[in-house]
């Protein structure tokens, strides 16, 4: 009997193997190695993550399929495809979307894995960048019924990754936070701390003194008599948790002097991207403060609040407010 061209035979393969050959890999490319392995849960999945020799942190391309749902698309006679796009971002439709940053780790990056195998993945920035793009297709009416799924599957995905960035992820699902170069740290630093003192700006709100004053049992403190154990409050509660509390003794080496003085407030020592981390910083925690009835209380419920992030895909495992 014939055998029917029509009938597509199962293929006799994982995931990965299939996942990895949509794309076919360059012979030339340079194929840096895994230095760290691991399994990243995110919403409903479990993604292969590694973080290679140059510090990159990669998602295998089967991770992304599986982070999108694995949707395999529909197509009309008028679906149109971008070539040499992935194919979960080759429809003609999302293309306005797709920005600088996201063209920058769309291309697919060989590696050898631990057990020797060579993968092909994609810089794990790609993850939220993607979801974002479906979204804002989706806000402006673009989207196709059969890219609906991808739209629910990017607001799963970024749910999930409101609290932590992708980076900070993969690096604890792969233990390399724990190896970190001190060079690694020191650019990290640099995304916060400014070379040169900044002009001082107001960064600390009076509402948050107020609630400071309320939860103490004060009247009405200012910037002239305001009791020192206020100090205390803001580098345990506000400082202390950014980056395991790195930026704090960068700041406390830059700022206090031998004599134990301070030359200036600590955030005017900060960038204009710390400054930003810094302000949400202070807005999440004085967000507790106003839940809570006095101090003690205050410090049994920032006690429970395991992990507060503000500001994803910048650093690892950010503001965690620990008793």
């Amino acid at each position: 009997m014939a055998k029917d061209d029509k009938i597509i035979e199962p293929i006799d393969a994982g995931f990965d193997v299939v996942a990895g050959a949509m794309i076919a890999a360059d012979p030339l490319k340079i194929v840096l190695k895994a230095t760290h392995e691991g399994i990243l849960p995110l919403a409903n999945v479990e993604l292969n993550v590694a973080v290679l020799s140059d510090g990159t942190r990669v998602i295998s391309q089967a991770g992304v399929f599986k982070a999108f749902g694995r949707t395999k698309r529909g197509r009309t006679k008028d679906d149109r495809r971008v070539p040499n796009r992935p194919a979960f971002l080759d429809a003609q439709n999302l293309q306005p979307y797709v920005n600088r940053d996201l063209e920058g780790v769309l291309k697919t990056i060989s590696y050898e894995s631990l057990n020797g195998s060579v993968i092909d993945g994609y810089n794990a920035e790609i993850l939220p960048k993607m979801c974002e793009v479906y979204l804002e297709a989706r806000a402006k009416g673009k989207l196709v019924k059969q890219q609906e799924p991808l739209a629910r599957a990017s607001e799963i995905l970024l749910l999930a990754l409101a609290n932590v960035g992708i980076n900070a992820l993969v690096d604890e699902a792969t233990g390399y936070q724990y190896d970190r170069k001190h060079d690694a740290l020191r650019l990290l630093l640099s995304k916060y701390i400014e070379e040169g003192l900044q002009k001082w700006i107001h960064t600390f709100p009076d509402t948050f003194f107020a609630e400071l004053d309320r939860l103490y049992g004060n009247p009405k403190t200012s910037s002239r008599n305001r009791p020192q154990y206020y100090g205390r409050f803001i580098n345990k509660y506000v400082y202390d948790p950014i980056e395991h509390g790195y930026v704090k003794a960068e700041l406390d080496r830059l700022n206090i002097t031998d004599e134990g003085k301070r030359k200036a407030r600590f955030h005017q020592w900060l960038t204009d991207e710390g400054r930003t981390i810094l302000t949400r910083q202070i807005g999440k925690i004085e967000g507790v403060m106003e839940m809570c009835d006095d101090i003690v209380h205050f410090k049994k419920v920032a006690q429970k609040q395991k992990t507060i992030t503000v500001a994803p895909y910048l650093f690892d495992e950010m503001n965690r407010i620990i008793d």
